[in-house]
């Protein structure tokens, strides 16, 4: 069984949704041929996503790596990127059981009405594995792995819960979607404190600048196009030694900036493939779960964020935090994280963000910023344990992507920089006993009060 899993999830997101999908539409009574272009619009969608992250990671490494080699940097955490650790997630015991896992706990919720939610959004699974997978390799014990997943799971169904009426309000065509990806939920009880926080702030509170407002505002210079052209160019000419080379380089200065701008243009386009493919799931699914459970049932459909990365703010904060995340990993004081492959991940932070700030600029770059800062603290701190994790994948799999330089330990934005994967890898490792003692009981108090919200209709 664990190599047949191990297998399907070797796939890869943009073979593996597909099939999924199209397996799942004729089960809810579409017809193979919406089913299957439903299923081939997701594939489609996550092959775009995987080109245009890789081109902007790819066009950034070299400017990047000569900026560490201008300014003698020495960061010891090595960027691994998402694939990485997807891959240490998936390429163990827990990664090839955690999908049925995980969907009987999402059905022992639904009928113990503690979740609204059906998480149909399989490929990112790997969150769950992932931190599963951490706690297994430096306790060496299967269980607790399956035990920080499951927990892991729980909460994000319980928060996808708890944010699906502002998401849905929030987002146009987004009706009865919820998000239960914990990178994107992790982050969400900080920026309801920071918002509120900022609020309090005489005049801030009546501060709103939205991306359309600072294109109305700024004219082409508010316009996500242009931020990207100007910031590519700007880190471009960054990784110039002096006056002579930024002369010889403007040609790759110009070309970095245009493909930065293609990023921030070309993404929102891309993401009109996932919602055109999943709107027939959605619908589908939903009138299924209405006839079965009647009118009144009122579930969420769970989905991958990547829906939304789209929207003009998520961008736009986006793109002006890459540079200051960038200052900010060589000035902390004990961080040992410079972001390189992992700043495509920089996207999945604001979904769930943006619906708190209602799409405010200024408040959702304070907030990012302030969860970068932490984010890259966490990433240091769990570096040894994924590190360990990815070198027993390694010596199993010879994946290279799991491959660490020499001299270097592992890391990654999305997930390990996340305050829920820091927390409940800590409790179940470092304070042992005491500390799955208060997940339990925590995860359990807020499984009554969801269920509580449910049967009394608040959301």
């Amino acid at each position: 069984m664990e190599a047949v899993f191990g297998y399907i999830i070797g796939l890869g997101a943009a073979v593996m949704m597909p099939i999924i999908f199209t397996i799942l539409g004729v089960c809810i009574k579409i017809k193979f041929g919406k089913a299957l272009q439903s299923g081939l619009y997701v594939g489609v969608g996550f092959v775009g996503l995987s080109v245009i992250t890789a081109l902007l990671t790819s066009s950034l490494s070299p400017s990047l790596s000569k900026v560490v080699e201008i300014y003698d940097l020495n960061l010891e955490v090595f960027d691994m990127g998402w694939p990485a650790a997807a891959a240490v997630a998936y390429n163990t015991s827990v990664g090839a059981f955690i999908i049925p896992v995980c969907l009987g706990v999402n059905i022992l919720m639904l009928l113990t009405k503690t979740t609204k939610t059906v998480n149909i959004d399989l490929w990112n699974y790997w969150h769950f594995a992932f931190i599963g997978a951490m706690v297994y390799y430096t306790m060496d014990n299967i269980a607790w792995g399956f035990f920080a997943a499951v927990i892991c799971y729980i909460l994000t169904l319980i928060a996808a819960d708890y944010t699906a009426p502002k998401f849905q309000k929030f987002y146009d065509k987004m009706e009865g979607i919820s998000i239960p990806q914990p990178f994107c939920q992790g982050f969400m009880p900080f920026a309801i404190l920071i918002n509120k926080a900022l609020d309090l702030i005489p005049g801030f509170n009546k501060l709103y600048i939205d991306a359309e407002g600072m294109k109305k505002k700024f004219g082409i210079l508010g316009e996500p196009l242009f931020l990207g052209v100007l910031v590519g160019c700007g880190i471009g000419a960054l990784a110039c030694k002096n006056g002579q080379e930024l002369v010889d380089g403007i040609p790759g200065i110009l070309g970095l900036g245009i493909k930065m701008g293609a990023v921030m243009e070309l993404i929102p386009r891309i993401t009109g493939l996932f919602i055109e493919g999943l709107r027939p799931i959605s619908d589908a699914t939903r009138q299924m779960i209405a006839r079965k459970f009647g009118e009144n049932a009122g579930l969420h459909i769970g989905m991958s964020p990547a829906l939304v990365i789209g929207h003009p703010t998520t961008l736009v904060v986006s793109l002006l935090l890459i540079p200051v995340t960038l200052f900010l990993a060589v000035v902390l004081p004990g961080n040992q994280f410079l972001p390189l492959a992992s700043l495509a991940g920089m996207f999945y932070v604001f979904p769930i963000i943006l619906p708190i700030t209602n799409g405010n600029v200024v408040k959702t770059f304070i907030i990012g910023l302030i969860l970068m800062v932490i984010g890259l603290y966490f990433v240091t701190n769990l570096a040894p344990y994924f590190t360990s994790a990815a070198h027993d994948v390694f010596n199993i799999t010879k994946d290279t992507a799991v491959a660490i330089p020499e001299g270097f330990e592992g890391g990654a934005l999305d997930f390990a920089s996340s305050p829920l994967a820091w927390v409940i890898f800590h409790l179940t490792h470092t304070v042992k006993y005491v500390g799955p003692a208060v997940l339990v009981v925590c995860t359990l108090g807020l499984a009554v009060l969801n269920r509580r919200a449910i049967v009394r209709k608040k959301y």
